[in-house]
């Protein structure tokens, strides 16, 4: 495995390390313990390379290593240590010696761990991977929970009992069958059910969409949503709960209306006529909600989505962490339960083409609202929708992920952001362009913008990109 150097100058020049780049800087020497702990943990993330001799924050120049001067010696020792072969390369560049550790891929379904630890990245180190992470690893290439059966040894008639099958053909704008076994052929045919030496079986992608009551299946029950409105901006107050009981695709509507239903609203008199005009943007609620349930990770136990209103922001969460990084949100689209979206998609309910995400950063610049806020933990994944604010009360974070969301959404566009689309995302006057290009500066700062042009010396007509791009 030979190294050019345009290979090396093209990952040099990315602007984060990722997935799959590691730079350290190594003059002299580099710990073994922590080489191994790389290794194990790069592979464990789809492999990569581990880069020696080179900085690790861009600008990046190459200041040479002497870091293992015997490359065979090494890789038996990775081997010996690891029980994975690791190629490790030697890169005389102009600026010094460049050591490459090219790492594979683990297998499907397979962790890597040094002395009983599974490890990933974090930051500037290797931790340990989290439950759900490795779950996710295990589960490659088993059957996916979606076809699992919640229920087995029906007849026709307890089908037609336990699924609103009226529902099915009406989001698909199909004529309802003549016959009950035309309607169980194409129930079949979606893998919403499933024939068994039994009798008929109902799977768990069945239920969860077209369930009458979704706890007549018991593994199924605790995936019901949840929405809960409280009283003020904490949880000390519950004004009122409800809990959906039926399947999604049926109840979904219901839903989405319930919820902006219990946003505020303001009343406005336009030509003599009074209406109400929610807070919130319904497409940002529908597209949040949607995104929950068919992102979430129906292998974790005794959560469910949540919907939590409060009097200045709401947050939806759903089990699970995301197959994409939340800064990345915007520009990358993964599902984690493709049957569950692909029918979604067609039931009218989602769009499986990655651009939920960009819908509701979208309407919340159109309705002047404070950038989305996405969060995650070992267990949720979280999408905060801030009230209005005025722009002198945002916080400098606020600003930055505002500013760092609009440049993602312009890219996506085809589009660049500048000082005057900036401005007028945050509904400012042209006598704010000193206001707007601070918070420029702050986001390239906090390195998730570029300037497109690097060479340019115009501050006034520069144009922006994502980091990533």
């Amino acid at each position: 495995m030979t190294t050019t150097l345009e290979e090396l100058t093209r990952w040099m020049d990315t602007p984060h390390e990722g997935e799959h780049l590691e730079f350290k800087q190594a003059k002299n020497q580099y710990d073994l313990t922590k080489l191994f702990r790389y290794c194990v943990a790069l592979a464990n993330e789809g492999g990569g390379k581990l880069i020696l001799g080179v900085t690790d924050r861009p600008p990046r120049k190459v200041v040479g290593s002497s870091a293992f001067p015997n490359l065979g010696e090494i890789q038996s020792r990775i081997l010996d240590k690891l029980r994975f072969r690791v190629s490790v390369e030697e890169f005389q560049h102009a600026d010094g010696r460049v050591v490459i550790f090219h790492i594979p891929s683990r297998p499907a379904g397979t962790a890597y761990s040094l002395e009983g630890h599974y490890l990933m990245r974090s930051g500037e180190d290797t931790v340990a991977m989290t439950e759900d992470q490795l779950r996710a690893i295990f589960d490659e290439g088993k059957p996916s929970w979606l076809m699992d059966l919640a229920c087995e040894g029906l007849s026709p008639a307890d089908v037609v009992q336990l699924l609103d099958t009226q529902s099915y053909f009406d989001l698909l704008k199909l004529p309802y069958p003549a016959t009950r076994d035309a309607v169980l052929d194409r129930l079949e045919h979606e893998r919403l059910l499933r024939k068994t030496h039994q009798g008929l079986g109902i799977t768990n992608l069945g239920a969860v969409l077209f369930a009458k009551r979704l706890d007549e299946f018991n593994g199924v029950a605790r995936k019901a949503p949840r929405v809960i409105v409280y009283d003020g901006k904490g949880k000390l107050r519950t004004k009122r709960e409800q809990t959906s009981n039926k399947g999604y695709a049926v109840a979904f509507d219901g839903l989405v209306q319930f919820i902006e239903s219990q946003t505020p609203a303001n009343e406005v008199i336009e030509q003599a006529l009074r209406r109400d005009t929610r807070m919130y943007p319904a497409i940002a609620i529908r597209e949040l909600v949607a995104n929950a349930l068919f992102h979430q990770d129906f292998t974790l136990s005794g959560v469910s989505v949540m919907i939590e209103i409060y009097d200045d922001r709401i947050e939806v969460s759903n089990p699970g962490q995301p197959s994409v990084q939340p800064e990345r949100f915007i520009d990358e689209y993964r599902s984690r339960n493709e049957q569950l979206a692909d029918l979604m998609r067609r039931l009218g309910i989602c769009e499986e083409k990655g651009s939920g995400i960009d819908k509701i950063v979208d309407a919340a610049e159109v309705f002047q609202l404070p950038a989305p806020e996405f969060r995650m933990d070992s267990v949720r994944t979280t999408c905060i929708l801030y009230g209005h604010r005025p722009f002198s009360d945002m916080s400098r974070e606020d600003r930055i992920r505002a500013c760092y969301q609009h440049c993602c959404l312009r890219y996506v566009m085809r589009e660049t952001m500048s000082n005057q689309t900036l401005r007028k995302r945050f509904g400012l006057a042209d006598e704010r362009a000193e206001t707007v290009s601070r918070i420029l500066r702050d986001t390239a700062d906090a390195r998730v913008i570029k300037l497109e042009d690097p060479e340019s010396g115009s501050k006034k007509y520069a144009r922006y990109l994502p980091f990533w791009a």
